[in-house]
């Protein structure tokens, strides 16, 4: 395993996100306790010390887990991260509240990394705002040794990020970026990525291979890669980009089955930086993969912990993604589900494009997805 330094710390750079975990019978809810012990076994023995939670990942269930796998382990022997899930506006002046559940769920006297989660334009305005108290309290539990080292992750623009780091930069002890090769450019995260390192600010990663969708290519691109390195997998191609950038310190990768974390933590047994020319195909095939209109989502299922019609959202994305490149074979996807699970079933709150890490006009889709449905479109 490689590691990376923080401070005085030697950080595994392969982090386990504990946002897939593998579940039973498709629930997300559901936590595949035995599966999940034995994944984090192997990467205990194999050198992973970076655990990462948080209060809402498997719809508040992952904390709950983690800690009983953990708790078989030295506290001293691992990390812990989790966060202040503040991308729901209803917890915004219950950080407190939140904080104190999360110590007793986690059966841990502190964090040794804590997050401001996910900072957007829909939410920056409220972690700012000093009348919630977030940074006030927070601070305050870092005095007391509650919390380690404070950090954010972010899924926004250049302007949030700067409104950000110009209000409570100067207090992030690390950042987290949604950062691949994809959104190198798609995304700009270059440009995030620059702004942390003027700011001195060590940077994570989340989302390497986009909710696992850089995980498999079109054949073409495949085909491309293999020309280049002929013995790397697709998903390799994605981590070996991450250490093409000095700034990483540790990559998080939420790994959902066995054969995942094998293959990741092989990966994670050298750096392997790309060169010039691979890198720079990379790039290319970034920029074509672009060009298509497609969403871009990464499951994260923040839109489905907010759905008042429990709709599989992130599924319905991909099946509408398939129709927009092929012209309709996401259309025979929707007929082997039920009708209550239809995107016409949507009634177009808006609760889930609210917590879209990704800004999707959620609602905007199923509108289309609908009228394609109904012929309309």
């Amino acid at each position: 395993m490689i590691y990376k330094q923080f401070g005085n710390l030697a950080l595994s750079a392969l982090g386990l996100g504990c946002m897939r975990l593998p579940v039973v019978d498709g629930d997300n809810s559901k936590i595949d306790e035995k599966k999940s012990a034995e994944m984090v076994a192997y990467a205990m023995e194999h050198g992973v010390n970076y655990y990462d939670t948080a209060w809402g990942y498997h719809s508040g269930n992952s904390e709950i887990v983690m800690v009983k796998i953990l708790k078989k382990y030295q506290r001293e022997s691992f990390y812990l991260a989790s966060k202040f899930q503040g991308y729901d506006a209803a917890n915004h002046g219950k950080v407190e509240e939140i904080f104190e559940k999360q110590l007793k769920k986690c059966q841990v006297e502190y964090f040794d990394f804590y997050l401001i989660h996910s900072v957007t334009d829909a939410n920056v305005d409220a972690y700012l705002d000093p009348k919630y108290g977030t940074l006030a309290y927070l601070l305050e539990q870092k005095r007391k040794g509650g919390i380690r080292h404070l950090g954010f992750s972010f899924h926004g623009n250049y302007d949030v990020m700067h409104r950000f780091l110009a209000g409570y930069g100067d207090y992030m002890e690390f950042g987290q970026l949604q950062l691949n090769w994809l959104d190198w450019s798609f995304q700009d995260a270059k440009t995030m990525v620059a702004m942390l390192r003027e700011k001195n600010i060590p940077m994570w990663v989340m989302e390497p291979v986009r909710g696992g969708s850089l995980a498999k290519l079109e054949p073409e691109y495949e085909a491309r890669l293999k020309a280049l390195r002929p013995d790397a997998s697709i998903p390799e191609w994605a981590f070996r980009f991450l250490q093409t950038v000095p700034e990483v310190v540790v990559t998080l990768s939420g790994m959902s089955n066995f054969e995942q974390l094998k293959a990741n933590i092989e990966t994670f047994s050298t750096e392997q930086a790309l060169n010039e020319a691979e890198w720079n195909a990379l790039m290319q095939i970034a920029s074509e993969k672009s060009g298509k209109k497609t969403l871009a989502c990464t499951r994260c299922r923040y839109c489905v912990d907010h759905c008042p019609m429990e709709l599989d959202i992130p599924h319905l994305i991909e099946l509408y993604n398939e129709q927009l490149y092929s012209g309709g074979n996401g259309m025979e996807g929707l007929h082997v589900l039920p009708t209550d699970k239809l995107p016409t079933v949507c009634v177009g709150c808006g609760a889930c494009a609210s917590v879209c890490p990704q800004s999707i006009d959620i609602p905007a889709m199923m509108k289309d997805f609908s009228a394609k449905l109904n012929g309309k479109s």
